[in-house]
């Protein structure tokens, strides 16, 4: 028989001749209760991922915890909420990182995990979900939080000379992308293929999940029989959107839709208020290696076009007036089909500083295609055409030009100022985000089990 004892303290099974403790609440904050096996499963995924503890795990792990029960319980005092679409975004985004990480094969990641993708996927759900309700949470504490120059100049002259930050390597990478052309025939390969599966999953030969999980080329919802979760317009790519949300027959399957990922048929799942839960099949066309020359000898030309200051005759024959110079620049608006940077003279921009878009990379940064090539490359030259796989899988053909470089050196408040800025702002932040955490605890009932009342806690109050 499972109780829980009096006390609140065990979790137990009893038959005729023994009794043993299966779990232990060994924390209690507000209402909310921590079990050993939650410490547990928690060290065993801080294990995989390689996360390091402050002091003692026995101890940091279950603190860790009941501060993020703190800040979820005020998340939902203060009505803080996160979107499904933005849970499943990080979901997946994880799940892909992940994946990477252990060699870019699902079937190594469900072997190293010991589930299977689906139950990934689920596990970590809820923990993202509360994970972005806390950053949210964070984020309200701190957000009427500033610092002037005056407190950054009188940090960084009180700052030890042996504390001054190293700023490592950044560069500002121009970029001038060309997909390759993808032959008519193999276009309609692809959607004869996808009339095929449509023919068959209406006379009942196959359904859709079926042949999803053999033949779609979306690796993330393949397994799930091309199941996407309920999903907001907005999250969509336009095209596939603007089909998948007319459908109103689950029986029906979609006409073919082109997205900027590839072909896809799509079958109605579900509606719920403003979210559609759909199946999708998703083929794509393949590049054929003529394509692929064709387009490297191109930017081959335009490169070398810029190299030698030489306007290249299809740019003569469409302007009016000949330009005396031809820069990087003037062949990004003429040659660049990405979207994305040609209408910022082929500036790369990179989301990762400080939560701002910036033209800074740090070499990890950047996509390792377009890395390997920066890396020996002088400032203000123009590279080889190379090949890389861009957001959306496709394989694009490529060159850059590396706009600046700053070497690694240790920070200057004259030439680093906004970095240093980013530092002081980021300590007021992690202060008021302590005391917040120490107040709160000195408000909210807290109960401690024995064994862990000598532990060297990084907040105050936990035990009284």
């Amino acid at each position: 028989m499972l109780m829980l004892s009096a006390c609140g303290c065990m979790a137990q099974v009893t038959t005729d001749s023994t009794r043993h403790v299966i779990d232990e609440v060994i924390w209690v904050v507000g209402d909310e209760a921590i079990l050993k096996s939650d410490v547990e499963v928690m060290r065993m995924y801080a294990a995989q991922e390689g996360t390091r503890w402050k002091g003692d795990p026995d101890c940091a792990i279950p603190e860790q915890i009941a501060v993020q029960k703190l800040f979820l319980n005020q998340a939902a005092v203060d009505s803080i909420e996160v979107t499904e679409s933005d849970v499943t975004r990080q979901v997946e985004q994880r799940l892909e990182y992940m994946i990477q990480q252990v060699g870019g094969s699902r079937e190594k990641l469900e072997e190293y995990r010991k589930q299977s993708i689906s139950q990934i996927r689920a596990s970590m759900r809820d923990e993202l979900r509360d994970q972005m309700l806390i950053q949210q949470m964070k984020e309200k504490i701190v957000e009427d939080i500033k610092v002037s120059p005056a407190e950054v100049r009188r940090f960084f002259r009180d700052l030890p000379e042996d504390s001054i930050p190293f700023v490592p390597t950044v560069v500002e990478v121009q970029i001038i992308t060309q997909t390759p052309k993808i032959d008519i025939e193999e276009i309609n390969r692809v959607k004869d293929e996808l009339r095929d599966y449509t023919d068959r999953i209406t006379k009942g030969e196959a359904t859709f999940q079926t042949l999803a999980r053999l033949y779609s080329e979306d690796p993330v919802s393949a397994r799930q029989g091309g199941e996407l979760d309920y999903t907001g317009r907005g999250t969509l790519d336009p095209a596939f959107a603007a089909v998948a949300f007319n459908l109103t027959d689950p029986k029906k399957i979609s006409k073919i839709v082109e997205s900027e990922f590839g072909f896809h048929i799509i079958q109605l799942v579900d509606k719920r208020g403003d979210k559609i839960k759909v199946r999708h099949i998703l083929r794509k066309p393949q590049v054929s290696d003529e394509a692929v020359k064709n387009a490297l000898a191109l930017l081959d030309s335009v490169a070398e076009d810029i190299r030698s200051d030489r306007v290249p005759e299809r740019v003569r024959v469409r302007l009016n007036s000949v330009p005396d110079h031809f820069t990087f620049e003037d062949a990004v608006s003429f040659f660049s089909d990405d979207k994305n940077t040609r209408n910022n003279h082929g500036l790369m921009a990179n989301g990762m500083e400080s939560g701002r878009s910036t033209s800074r990379f740090q070499m990890q940064d950047l996509p390792q295609e377009v890395a390997r090539v920066v890396d020996g490359m002088k400032v203000g030259e123009v590279s080889k055409p190379f090949q890389m796989i861009n957001n959306q899988g496709k394989t694009v053909c490529a060159i850059v030009k590396l706009k600046s470089r700053t070497e690694g050196h240790r920070a200057t408040i004259t030439a680093d100022f906004q970095i240093m800025k980013d530092i002081v702002l980021e300590k007021r932040r992690e202060e008021r985000l302590h005391q917040w955490v120490v107040d709160k605890i000195k408000n909210t009932y807290v109960r401690v089990s024995e064994a862990y009342r000598n532990c060297d806690f990084e907040y105050q109050g936990w035990v009284r």
